[in-house]
């Protein structure tokens, strides 16, 4: 990747170019980083509470059936 920098008047790097391309892949990656962090921090909650995961499908069914309330 061929980075073009804004310096300021003494030399110094204080902005980066990049192709549009370049970083709407970026974004894409930091939003994916962003996703497996919420995971794995629910996941995390669920085993120190002694919770057991159950299956999407499964949980939908008894969200649909009125068996699970919100908060």
């Amino acid at each position: 990747m061929d980075a073009k920098y804004m310096v300021d008047e003494n030399g110094r790097r204080v902005g980066v170019f990049l192709d549009i391309e370049v970083y709407e892949r970026l974004l894409a990656e930091l939003e994916e980083l962003d996703d497996i962090r919420a995971y794995e921090e629910a996941r995390a909650e669920i085993e120190s509470e002694g919770d057991e995961a159950i299956p999407l499908d499964q949980a939908m069914r008894e969200i649909r059936k009125g068996k699970v309330q919100g908060d």
